[in-house]
C-alpha cells in the first residue's frame, strides 16, 4: 500500500509531466492541507520568460490566493526536485510545515545538496524536510528530459551539417 507521501508525490509527478510536454524542465509541485490538494503547479520559466516561475513558487501563489492568506500553516509541499534558494526562501516565508521532495539537485539544491538553508540557518519558522520521496521516478523524468534535449540538439546539428555539406 502506498503512503500518503507517495500518493501526493505521484500528483507532483503528473505536474512535472505537464512541464515536460511544454518543453519546460519537468518539475511539478502540489500543496496539501488536511489531506487534500489545494494547489498544483509546474515549471513555466520558458513559457512566461520569468525566472521566478518555478513550480514551488506558483503552487504557493495559487494556495495563498485560494486560502486568501499568505500564511500556509499546516500544509505540506510535494515537489519532484529539491528546491533552490529562491524556493526554499518562499517556503519558509509562507510558513509551510513540511517539504517533501524527490530528486536531489547537485547544482542548485538548497535543502541538503549544495546548501542546507532550512538546517544551517536560524529562521523564525522551521520547515520539516523529507528528501528522496519516490526518488527514482523523479530522477527518471529529469534524465529523460535532458536526454531528449541532447538528442534534439544532435538531430538539429546533423541537419545543419547536411546543409553545409
Amino acid at each position: 500500500m502506498q503512503s500518503e507521501d507517495e500518493k501526493f508525490m505521484k500528483a507532483a509527478l503528473k505536474e512535472a509531466k505537464k512541464a515536460y510536454a511544454e518543453d519546460e524542465v519537468p518539475v511539478g509541485a502540489v500543496l496539501v492541507k488536511n489531506g487534500k490538494i489545494i494547489a498544483k503547479a509546474h515549471n513555466q520559466k520558458e513559457a512566461k520568460n520569468d525566472t521566478t516561475k518555478h513550480a514551488e513558487i506558483m503552487a504557493i501563489q495559487k494556495a495563498s490566493k485560494k486560502l486568501n492568506n499568505w500564511r500556509l500553516e499546516g500544509t505540506t509541499l510535494y515537489v519532484t526536485l529539491e528546491p533552490c534558494t529562491m524556493c526554499i526562501g518562499a517556503i519558509i516565508g509562507a510558513r509551510i510545515k513540511r517539504l517533501c521532495y524527490g530528486a536531489t539537485d547537485d547544482k542548485t539544491g538548497a535543502c541538503g545538496s549544495v546548501l542546507n538553508i532550512p538546517k544551517d540557518y536560524k529562521f523564525n519558522h522551521v520547515v520539516e524536510v523529507m528528501p528522496k520521496i519516490m526518488e527514482k521516478e523523479c530522477i527518471g523524468i529529469m534524465q529523460d528530459f535532458f536526454k531528449m534535449l541532447r538528442e534534439r540538439k544532435q538531430t538539429k546539428k546533423r541537419g545543419e551539417d547536411k546543409k553545409d555539406g
